[in-house]
């Protein structure tokens, strides 16, 4: 069957399904302690991409938890700073530069009720790109039809996945490059180490016959 075969509706669904990987999401439980307890979720961001972090912790305030995030880049910039975090919290920020970015949270133990041990259920989602806009406002702002707001968030999906095969096409050009200029570095190392032990082997020879003919051995 060829492509024609296929619906609008259809094409629609399967790139949505191919381009859904752009945006992360995971749950996983935080206990209570006294001490330092930070989790971190890592991810990678182009320049200029806008990102939405969405927390949803669980609980409530005076529980005897306090449960802090923080979110930050590997260039030291701080991206957000949320305190005594209960219920959905949502922080947006638009990367500065090609890096990568942590979300961090610390559930620190204030008081304990109860037996047990406490501890807070976070649920994470993290929007990179075309997946962080707003596209029901963006909608109603531009009075765009269903099936034109879907296309506009593929055309700008795909254009991030082209970037990044661009980025990574120039990444492997810069590794194959690194590769080669190290290469031709170990290959002139090795020429030389070998003219050198040739040159020493050379002469011993010569300083053990002087030796041996001053000594009237030879």
């Amino acid at each position: 069957m060829g492509i024609s075969g296929f619906s609008l509706g259809s094409i629609l669904s399967i790139l949505l399904l191919c381009l859904a990987q752009f945006s992360l999401a995971l749950k996983f439980d935080l206990p209570a302690v006294s001490g330092k307890n930070e989790r971190c979720i890592r991810n990678f961001v182009f320049q200029d991409q806008l990102v939405m972090v969405t927390a949803i912790v669980s609980g409530s305030k005076g529980d005897g938890q306090l449960v802090n995030m923080h979110i930050k880049d590997a260039l030291g910039n701080d991206h957000g700073r949320p305190k005594d975090v209960v219920g959905e919290t949502r922080q947006t920020f638009t990367a500065p530069a090609d890096t990568t970015f942590d979300v961090c949270f610390e559930n620190e133990l204030v008081s304990r009720r109860g037996a047990g041990s406490p501890y807070r259920s976070i649920e994470l989602d993290v929007d990179i790109g075309a997946d962080a806009r707003d596209w029901s406002s963006i909608q109603s702002q531009e009075k765009l039809k269903p099936i034109e707001t879907d296309l506009r968030r593929i055309e700008e999906m795909v254009q991030e996945i082209v970037s990044e095969m661009e980025y990574l096409r120039a990444r492997e050009q810069k590794l194959r490059d690194t590769n080669e200029s190290t290469n031709e570095r170990v290959k002139f190392f090795a020429f030389g180490t070998m003219g050198m032990l040739i040159g020493l082997g050379a002469w011993q020879v010569v300083y053990l016959r002087a030796y041996f003919r001053s000594k009237h051995l030879i």
